[in-house]
Order: C-alpha cells, then structure tokens, then sequence
C-alpha cells in the first residue's frame, strides 16, 4: 500500500507510548501521507474498556501467586504504558486525528473478539480484513511484484 500510494510508514509501538499526551505528540509529528500500523494491538495495551465484570482472569490469579512467593520489596514487571482506550480513540477519530489529512491507521490483530466494541465499530475501523495463509497463486503475485520473478526452480 506504501508503494503504491508513495506513503511514509510508521510503526508504533503501544507498549513503548508513555501516556497518552505522548501518543498524541507521536501522532501529530507523523507525516501528511502516511501509514501508521499498530501490530498485535490485542497484545499491546489493555484495550477492552472497564465494561467488562471486574473479575479477574485466571492468569491474573496465577500472577498474583507468583507475587505472593518473591522475597518481600521484589515486584513483578510492570507494564510502563498508561495509554488508554479513551485517549487511543481520541487519535482515532477524535479532534487529534482533525490536525493533519491523508493518514491510515492499521492495526493487526489475532483476536478481534478480546477487542473493545467501540474500538473496532464502523466508522472507527472502516474496514475489516481477514488474511489468512498465502496461496501458491498469492506467493506468485508477491514475486512478480517484488522480485520481477515470473517463474523460478524453487516455485
């Protein structure tokens, strides 16, 4: 899409982001044209709101056991991210996202369902797109566009 579009692209991190005053200063420091791709996003932050109960995951219970057996003032690795689902939709489609134009946010996912509704809804996320394994006549494609490769031994 890059290519074809002569767009710059931009990989961001979530976990990396401080707060959300950096991702805001990450975003608008992005270039007109650009491709912002937010990789695994499912992974990335804790992006299902507080609508869900307030029960707690079993791996939440496991790492609570853990703590309870390191020796007395050794904490368990913390996340340092403190962007939030509010403060990433704002860049979505908020008055953030108004300061600059011809910008497309993609982001990857294996479990759409650990998603926040409101995150992935139409007219946030215009287009939803399911890849799976790559075929013989996509890998084809791919060489031809990449490597001018019509045929090769190997194929």
């Amino acid at each position: 899409m890059a290519n074809f579009l002569d767009y710059d692209v931009y990989d961001l991190e979530l976990t990396a982001v401080k707060d959300n005053t950096e991702l805001k200063k990450l975003f608008t420091e992005t270039t007109n044209k650009s491709i912002i791709v937010v990789e695994n996003i499912d992974c990335s932050l804790d992006l299902s709101g507080k609508r869900k109960k307030e029960e707690k995951p079993k791996d939440e219970e496991e790492e609570e056991e853990k703590q309870k057996k390191l020796p007395p003032g050794v904490k368990k690795e913390e996340r340092n991210s403190k962007v939030t689902l509010s403060g990433l939709l704002n860049f979505i489609d908020g008055l953030w996202s108004a300061c600059g134009g011809e910008r497309l946010i993609i982001f990857t996912t294996n479990h759409v369902e650990k998603l926040d509704p409101a995150l992935i809804r139409r007219g946030r996320m215009d287009k939803h797109i399911e890849l799976s394994y790559c075929t013989f006549e996509g890998f084809k494609v791919f060489a031809k566009n990449y490597l001018d490769l019509e045929s090769h031994p190997l194929f």
